[in-house]
């Protein structure tokens, strides 16, 4: 046979257990924050940290687009390596590479010669214009990147665009 209910308690939850279960929901609720700002913060991070591995890819293939035509046309290096240099160095501003100086050759394979990444022009103004070309779609394409990331990482996708636009006019530099 159950056991009647005392008279004193009345049935369902006890008191201590509602207190019990509401301080649970409010820790749990004020650990979490208003909907949205900590994801968002997050989501910006992460963009910005996506957005400067892709920069940091894209300055290591432009670079090595100028070593290509450097191995192919030696006459220019005196003209691109400085162009070059720079763009190794906004690889390194974006978290790539981390050799020394760069030199005006490139690395060479096993076999001794250099191993061109993409096809190059047979003739010197063709492959200043390809490189032109490759340093303007880059810019362009950084350009319309920034409005996406926050400060400090849209500032300096900002400079490096603006110097890849002055690197397509000094590669064209004198095409009247």
């Amino acid at each position: 046979m159950p056991f009647p209910l005392s008279p004193r308690m009345p049935p369902g939850p006890r008191r201590r257990s509602l207190l019990a279960s509401a301080a649970g929901v409010a820790l749990v609720a004020g650990c979490s924050g208003p909907p949205g700002e900590a994801g968002d913060e997050r989501s910006a991070l992460s963009a910005a940290e996506r957005a400067r591995a892709r920069a940091a890819r894209d300055s290591a293939e432009l670079a090595a687009r100028y070593d290509a035509v450097i191995a192919a046309h030696p006459a220019l290096a005196g003209r691109l390596v400085p162009l070059r240099d720079e763009v190794v160095e906004h690889a390194r501003a974006f978290g790539g590479g981390s050799g020394g100086r760069a030199s005006a050759t490139p690395s060479a394979s096993a076999s001794g010669s250099p191993a061109p990444a993409v096809p190059v022009p047979a003739d010197e103004k063709g492959a200043l214009a390809e490189l032109a070309r490759a340093e303007r779609e880059l810019a362009d394409r950084r350009a319309g990147m920034l409005t996406d990331l926050p400060g400090e990482s849209a500032r300096l996708l900002a400079s490096v665009a603006a110097s890849g636009a002055v690197h397509a006019y000094l590669l064209t530099e004198g095409e009247g």
